[in-house]
């Protein structure tokens, strides 16, 4: 039996996320004689004959030739490493970003006059797709704090299909009680679906949780190196098939070179999230002590707001995370901002670099309160940290100077 072959047949046993993560995807048909999956660049794929040309098109599954919107191998061994390290998924559809794979689960699940119920501390442009896109299609988004159970469950009609949840929730943290929003979502009849970026499935297996549907954008942690923009679903049997059908009737296809580069970055996801966690707890640690911080929004820090929730349900986290300042002024915020010289400025996180951002929630929140646990009056300009892999302690350093920076004001 042949190396990549050996691998495969080994994945399907029980292993730890580490030794699954190398081996996933490594089909022998895939991957001939070689460790990685060739870039198959390919519109067209050829038949032997016409009897050949006639059956195309009653199958569909990786792992078929048919046409190049079904993908070939670069792309099947990308979805079927991922569906390999999410217990519970029958497969995984990946899409151009994480954003597309948003608006695709939910143009799978609903229909004119349904009714979705979103996460009110949902990233931004997950909550422009509920107002706009779905809006337009005569889909009715409603919003819902999800720290109140009791509301939640009050929400709920004949026309609600789905429940699109975040956690922790995006910019303020919020840790969210996930398998009791996935029971009552499914009690009632609806799909709970749920970005999972932040823990992905080596920090929260969300599908082994109650979750039917979990996303990912592949942008974040498994690309890791900034250069690469993907999406992807995953779910058991019956979801799984609605969103792989749904996916070739809107055309969704990603790039080869695109798939090569993010199974490339599957390959370290789990040292590198390692390493962004450690790090980032330590900052959050050293940031909770300084007198010019109100409070430090990470999950994973003990006596943080959601930590008994993240230690219950969550094995791990990553490098991002927000805190506010103690008083001060939005320009104050923004001159500490600028003198980080490690931390670039941008969107995005769980790349290699460190990031920042400024942040002011109150702008995309209809139902929760910012801040979400304030501490006395101002303590509303925060901003938000996405730890690199640089050392911790030189991160430490740039936020100590650029702290005295705030300190001017």
């Amino acid at each position: 039996m042949d190396t990549s072959k050996r691998l495969h047949e080994l994945s399907k046993l029980p292993q730890a996320p580490a030794t699954r993560i190398v081996g996933a995807g490594r089909r022998s048909e895939w991957t001939g004689p070689v460790v990685n999956p060739p870039v198959w660049r390919a519109s067209t794929h050829l038949y032997a004959d016409t009897a050949a040309l006639a059956q195309g098109p009653r199958t569909n599954e990786d792992g078929r030739f048919f046409y190049g919107r079904r993908g070939a191998p670069t792309q099947w061994a990308l979805a079927d490493a991922l569906t390999a390290i999410e217990p519970g998924a029958a497969g995984t559809v990946l899409y151009p970003s994480g954003l597309a794979a948003i608006a695709g689960v939910m143009l799978t699940l609903l229909r004119p006059g349904d009714i979705v119920l979103i996460s009110d501390n949902a990233y931004d442009p997950t909550r422009a797709t509920g107002t706009g896109l779905l809006t337009d299609f005569g889909i009715e988004p409603r919003f819902f704090d999800p720290l109140d159970i009791a509301a939640y469950e009050r929400l709920f009609c004949k026309r609600t299909r789905a429940v699109l949840l975040e956690a922790p929730g995006s910019l303020s943290m919020e840790m969210c009680d996930l398998p009791e929003l996935a029971r009552i979502a499914r009690e009632k009849g609806a799909v709970s679906v749920l970005d999972n970026t932040w823990a992905g499935p080596l920090g929260f297996p969300a599908l082994e949780r109650g979750i039917d549907i979990t996303l990912m954008a592949l942008t974040k942690h498994v690309g890791g190196h900034s250069d690469v923009m993907m999406g992807s679903a995953s779910a058991g049997p019956e979801l799984y098939a609605k969103l792989r059908q749904r996916a070739q009737q809107l055309g969704t296809v990603v790039s080869p070179d695109d798939a090569a580069l993010t199974l490339r970055g599957l390959r370290t996801l789990h040292l590198r999230l390692r390493h962004e966690a450690d790090s980032a707890l330590a900052i959050a640690r050293w940031l909770n002590e300084r007198p010019e911080v109100a409070q430090v929004l990470c999950p994973m820090l003990p006596g943080a707001p959601g930590h008994d929730i993240w230690s219950r349900d969550f094995s791990g986290g990553c490098g991002l995370f927000s805190f506010t300042f103690k008083g001060g002024t939005a320009a104050a915020r923004n001159r500490f901002v600028d003198a980080l010289t490690l931390f670039g400025i941008g969107y995005s996180w769980g790349g290699f670099e460190s990031l920042v951002v400024p942040i002011d929630p109150s702008a995309c929140r209809s139902r929760m309160a910012w801040p979400p646990h304030p501490h006395e009056a101002g303590d509303s300009h925060g901003v938000r940290l996405a730890i690199g892999l640089e050392d911790a302690g030189d991160l430490i350093a740039d936020l100590e100077q650029a702290l005295a920076a705030w300190r001017e004001g």
